[in-house]
């Protein structure tokens, strides 16, 4: 008997249908920051081509150079520009310079350079300038009448970049909120963002977070590694790694102030893949496990517990090293290409690769989740027989990494609410579970059925 399209199976494996296409037609919700402090970086031209081949579908500067963004034109590539700080005084006392600025970094180049948002500064409210923490909304408005002059209005965004300094607490998660100190400043700020649905804007390092607390559990919890997780007292979520902790912090801070449908943006976030001696957490292993990670976590559109079912947009720090940074070697060692374009170590990103990121040794084993239990039978009891036998495939084509994203979905929602391990040993194991439970429903309705992954 074939699959009938009211049944349960058909209805299920048509919505894990569209969320398997949706993820391999778009995953938009991935971007990276394009720094430009160095001496050393590849052409525009050639940087360009080198994101037309990766599934990277957003990048993120700091200003609005006019030979990049030009290079970017008709590509489909989302572009995030950027006014200095040093701009911020003369954006907010005069319109017609608010005016120009954006007839010049804007309407020169769109909509052939796709130009999604305009940050105007950049971690400016814990900047400790109380001036130019005054002067960032009127800034911020007078960029958008300008665009709303210009019939841009709710085609790009305005917003602002902040760091994690803003929030006083974000542990646990549930009790986010921002600094008091602020005042109506950030209550105004949040006011704006919401008339004109513009995003809010942080900058999540669970890499910062593992420096002020060294320990192997962690850097697990910080690389979405398996381990015990971290329940939230306020709420009784079990987090089980930093970096939804952190979004889910903001959202609460959000929530807290009366604006928790304002959309989070994650506008940066990485790891160095080498320090100074005395630097705690920079290495190759554990960035290429936490951006391979957060990859995948991304991709699996799981959110986070406090925003279930979809992923913030995402932008990784960063397309390259920027050589000419001050401060410690891990400022100039975050980039995931090399200026002769080639990878600095392999993550899911390219178009054609098709490989799983690896979990890299750390400092000791850490905990480890509740796994599946091996002992478990294989094959399930059937119902009588019936005329149609189920059958169960992976698609052909279907990457590992793929497969991966979605399992990291299913594993994420737990068993009786436990989380429980998508990774070696206990990943075969989770799929012959899977298989197996779809055959068996599949039996009840005497259906054949496909599994996509």
């Amino acid at each position: 008997m074939e699959t009938k399209y009211n049944s349960p199976v058909f209805i299920c494996l048509y919505l894990f249908l569209l969320q398997f296409l949706h993820f391999t037609r778009s995953q938009s919700f991935i971007g990276v920051n394009y720094g430009q402090v160095a001496d050393n970086l590849p052409p525009p031209t050639a940087t360009v081509k080198l994101l037309q081949s990766t599934s990277i579908e957003k990048v993120r500067l700091y200003g609005a150079d006019p030979v990049f963004i030009r290079a970017l034109a008709n590509t489909g590539i989302g572009i995030v520009i950027g006014s200095a700080n040093g701009d911020i005084p003369g954006l907010a006392s005069d319109p017609n310079f608010a005016g120009q600025w954006v007839g010049s970094n804007v309407l020169a180049y769109y909509p052939a350079s796709k130009i999604l948002v305009i940050t105007v500064g950049n971690e400016v409210m814990t900047s400790g300038d109380q001036n130019l923490i005054s002067q960032l909304l009127p800034a911020m408005q007078n960029v958008q009448n300008a665009l709303n002059a210009a019939s841009l209005g709710g085609k790009i965004k305005v917003s602002t970049v902040h760091s994690m300094a803003v929030l006083t607490q974000s542990e646990p998660p549930s009790s986010g909120a921002f600094n008091p100190g602020f005042g109506d400043a950030m209550k105004a700020l949040l006011q704006f963002l919401k008339a004109n649905a513009s995003p809010f804007m942080i900058n999540p390092y669970p890499y910062f977070a593992y420096k002020s607390d060294p320990r192997p559990e962690t850097l697990a919890f910080c690389l979405f590694q398996p381990n015990a997780g971290r329940v939230d007292s306020g709420t009784g979520i079990k987090y089980m790694n930093m970096f939804d902790a952190q979004v889910d912090a903001v959202h609460s801070a959000l929530n807290a102030m009366g604006f928790k449908d304002v959309e989070i943006v994650v506008a940066e976030t990485g790891w160095p893949y080498k320090g100074d001696p005395n630097e705690v957490g920079p290495s190759l292993d554990n960035a290429k496990a936490y951006n391979g990670n957060l990859i995948s976590h991304l991709r699996s559109l799981v959110g986070t517990p406090l925003m279930p079912g979809k992923s913030v947009d995402t932008y990784i720090f960063a397309l390259f090293d920027e050589d000419l940074k001050p401060g410690p070697s891990s400022e100039r060692s975050f980039g995931l290409f090399k200026p002769d374009l080639s990878t600095t170590y392999e993550v899911d990103l390219s178009k054609n690769n098709q490989t799983t990121p690896a979990t890299p040794t750390t400092p000791a084993t850490p905990v480890a989740a509740v796994p599946v239990s091996p002992t478990a039978p294989t094959v399930p009891v059937t119902p009588a027989p019936k005329p149609a036998a189920g059958w169960c495939v992976p698609k052909p084509g279907v990457s590992n990494a793929q497969l991966q994203a979605n399992l990291d979905y299913a594993c994420n929602q737990g068993i009786h609410g436990t989380a429980i391990s998508c990774r070696p040993p206990h990943l075969l194991i989770l799929i012959q579970a899977m298989v197996n439970a779809v055959i068996l429903v599949a039996a009840i309705h005497e259906e054949k059925v496909i599994f996509f992954g």
